[in-house]
């Protein structure tokens, strides 16, 4: 009988764990992001044609990928509702946000707001999914939040009142993105659902997006493309099969720590001690969230 209980959850309890490992590569692939960014942005493109051909090339490499696997490549109309309201959240009302936040303020202090997202994700996963509010996971948020303060900590953050609502307003938009991949991976694919909320978030983006851009640019967009948006959010999307929403999103703040040293191997970016206790506090959190 015994055997039998344990046959029956190992399963489930390696799914799990393959999960864990899945958020935290695609925080990994996230991290590379602002690396990508930074080289592109040397080449005077604006914001939104930078998210443009990130999405755009996303979704030729997603579109190959689902042939290969023999996956048809859109959604049923009766779930266009569905997606529509998930583009307009999570991609285009989010990077719009973010990316204001930025304008108006400091690229420290958008990160900072952004990774207000574990308190939302701990709200909705608890109201929408039924997620235990565990002490484990209030404990790990904590830790999040002191150490991305810790790593974005230079100087005093002397913001307007507008930065303050477009920032946590982007940190809600960013955690609502697990809370609609948790319901739309139960009728698709992971990578169908990204396909699709990208397909129809670059439609949102087409008005507002500068389509001319240099060939030297390319090869970088391909990248950011590739790495940051298809790996990424296909190995977080699949992870959300069998991650809680709140558990996924505390863990995933580990990309923060990874642009860090990205920056610091890659452009010779400082790395002061107190940021390394930041990034060694979002670690702890991130291992505190998986129990």
């Amino acid at each position: 009988m015994l055997s039998k209980h344990y046959k029956l959850k190992f399963p489930g309890a390696l799914a799990m764990k393959g999960g864990y490992i899945f958020v935290f590569l695609a925080a990994i692939m996230w991290g590379t992001l602002g690396i990508f960014a930074k080289f592109l942005y040397g080449f005077n493109l604006s914001t939104y044609t930078i998210v443009f051909y990130r999405i755009l090339f996303a979704l030729i490499f997603l579109a190959v990928y689902l042939k290969v696997k023999g996956l048809s490549l859109l959604i049923p109309k009766d779930r266009l509702p569905f997606y529509l309201g998930f583009s307009f959240f999570s991609i285009f009302l989010f990077y719009s946000l973010y990316f204001y936040t930025v304008k108006i303020s400091s690229v420290s202090f958008a990160v900072l707001m952004l990774y207000t997202a574990p308190v939302y994700s701990l709200i909705f996963g608890r109201i929408l999914f039924g997620e235990r509010l565990t002490s484990s996971k209030i404990v790990a948020v904590f830790l999040v939040l002191l150490g991305v303060l810790l790593l974005n900590l230079d100087g005093k953050l002397n913001v307007s009142k507008l930065a303050l609502l477009t920032g946590l307003l982007s940190g809600l938009t960013y955690s609502l993105y697990g809370v609609f991949v948790k319901f739309a991976v139960r009728k698709e694919e992971p990578e169908k659902v990204l396909f699709n909320v990208l397909l129809i978030g670059l439609l949102f983006l087409l008005p507002i997006a500068d389509l001319r851009v240099p060939t030297a640019a390319l090869p970088y967009l391909l990248g950011l493309a590739f790495f940051p948006t298809f790996l990424g959010y296909v190995l977080y999307n699949t992870a959300l099969k069998s991650v809680e929403v709140s558990k996924a999103s505390i863990i995933a703040t580990i990309e923060p720590v990874v642009a860090i040293v990205l920056a610091y191997l890659i452009f010779g970016e400082t790395l002061s001690l107190l940021q390394c206790f930041g990034a060694s506090l979002i670690i702890g959190g991130a291992i505190l969230a998986k129990k």
